[in-house]
């Protein structure tokens, strides 16, 4: 079972985390939503939790409860940039189809 980021993705983390001052790593999980039935969150770990699964990578410790886990296993995160766009990409090896829009998946 594994987590990972890209070089660009942990640089990210580390700055967001530096700039906001306080937190132990990156919480990522999921959540029932969206037209193909789930959707990632993203947020700071301030604490860990008692179902808390931690992984780290690249100098960021990657907080998942055991249940996300199960759907989200082997994911590579990726931050990406195009033109003024930007944001975190996802790579799930689980899923089975994604949104036309590519907010949400199912498995």
């Amino acid at each position: 079972m594994a987590i990972s980021l890209t070089t660009d993705a942990a640089k990210r983390v580390k700055s967001y985390i530096e700039r906001r001052g306080q937190g132990l790593g990156l919480r990522l999980g999921v959540r029932k939503t969206g037209c193909s039935g789930f959707a990632y969150l993203i947020d700071y770990a301030d604490k860990i939790n008692s179902d808390d699964v931690i992984f780290k990578d690249r100098g960021i410790s990657i907080f998942i409860d055991k249940d996300a886990l199960k759907m989200i296993d082997g994911t590579e995160i990726d931050f990406v940039k195009h033109g003024i766009n930007e944001a975190f990409k996802f790579r799930n090896p689980n899923i089975k189809g994604e949104c036309g829009c590519g907010e949400s998946f199912n498995i």
